[in-house]
């Protein structure tokens, strides 16, 4: 399977403040919750990760060694690294048309000016509140 086929495209944000590792990690996890990865799926070989990112090999390996340790994925010698389990939950048969409902809210931040840091803010801040509620039972 060459990378292009694959369900998951690694990408680093440099400012970010998460080490290169951890980013991995969790874009791996978050495709796992999402179900675009599934048990058996193979991620791309740390030398196909090397040549796109730029970055050392052992960055790699540390995030799948982390995956491995937490019994997500598992090396096959000679063939790569596969998903052996989800992270997806039932909820996922409303993540479309979620999904559809934030793009639209998305399109209106947009339109109201809003700059990704901005939206980011405030949805994080929105989430937390929230949380906040439910816990106390207010939401």
């Amino acid at each position: 399977m060459s990378a292009e086929e694959r369900d998951i495209e690694f990408y680093l944000d440099s400012r970010s403040g998460v080490a290169p590792y951890l980013q991995l990690v969790h874009q791996v996890k978050q495709a796992l919750r999402l179900g675009f990865l599934k048990p058996g799926d193979q991620l791309p070989t740390m030398r196909e990760v090397v040549a796109k990112l730029a970055i050392n090999p052992n960055t790699v390996f540390k995030a799948y060694r982390t995956l491995e340790l937490e019994g997500l994925v598992g090396s096959r010698p000679g063939l790569g690294t596969f998903v052996q389990r989800t992270l997806a939950d039932p909820s996922l048969i409303n993540h479309d048309a979620l999904r559809q409902e934030l793009e639209r809210w998305l399109h209106d931040a947009y339109a109201a000016g809003l700059q990704e840091e901005s939206i980011q803010a405030l949805f994080i801040r929105t989430l937390q509140e929230f949380k906040k509620k439910d816990e106390e039972g207010i939401a």
